[in-house]
């Protein structure tokens, strides 16, 4: 009888302390990934661009002036539904994205800059027809503290959240296969921590929650303006999405 007591005692512990994770889009599964990113940066990560390293315990990406390119750095898993949550602190830069690409291309992204958070489709070919689709954009305040990212890709739709700002949207594309889930980092510097890639199920309250959201493309706020010169390639080619 003491045993399932304690048994019991510990399930409204756990119950307690996850409450303010309760189920989005998704029900979290098996681990696919996890990292504290508190060791020097190595595989099975792949830098495309930028520094990345370890500065007090934690992972730092930056990008580096002569790159003419944000700094990049993914892992080469291939997912289908999966739920991405980790922390990260701006440190100096304009802007931080997590991105997910597509078999070819890009697919999906939260981008982040210290007033704004955008959870939106990817162009996908550059070339047209195809087109970014911005679900959500959120004015915001993010100061030089520790900031928590949570995004969930189920079937056809996607789901974004950064502290409190949550938003969803739906497209073909993502019910593709999913490749490459990786950061990236817009200027001087932003740190990573507690990185987690889980299997995703369909949450069956899926539709209690979405009615509790605003509809994609209901909150779009304007993009922040950028200095002369930002986010600008050689010659001053429009900037390609890293």
């Amino acid at each position: 009888m003491k045993r399932i007591s304690l048994f019991f005692a510990g399930l409204a512990a756990l119950s307690t302390l996850h409450a303010e994770d309760k189920p989005l889009l998704a029900i979290p599964g098996a681990v696919i990934f996890e990292s504290k990113l508190d060791t020097p940066p190595g595989a099975p990560w792949k830098a495309a661009k930028g520094r990345w390293e370890l500065v007090d315990g934690v992972t730092r990406g930056s990008e580096l002036p002569e790159d003419k390119h944000g700094a990049v750095t993914r892992l080469p898993n291939k997912l289908q539904n999966f739920i991405v949550e980790y922390e990260f602190k701006f440190a100096g830069a304009r802007s931080t994205s997590l991105s997910i690409n597509a078999v070819k291309d890009h697919m999906a992204r939260i981008m982040i800059t210290p007033k704004s958070v955008t959870i939106q489709k990817d162009d996908n070919d550059h070339e047209g027809p195809d087109k970014a689709v911005v679900f959500a954009r959120f004015s915001a305040e993010l100061g030089d503290t520790w900031h928590k990212v949570r995004l969930e890709m189920v079937g056809d739709m996607m789901l974004g959240k950064v502290d409190d700002l949550m938003a969803w949207g739906a497209n073909d594309l993502f019910k593709t296969e999913k490749a490459a889930p990786g950061f990236t980092v817009g200027g001087q510097s932003v740190d990573f921590r507690n990185l987690v890639i889980r299997e995703a199920t369909l949450n069956p309250a899926w539709e209690e929650v979405k009615a509790s959201l605003p509809k994609p493309g209901e909150k779009v706020a304007p993009a922040p303006a950028k200095a002369a010169g930002k986010g600008k390639g050689k010659g001053g080619a429009k900037k390609k999405a890293e």
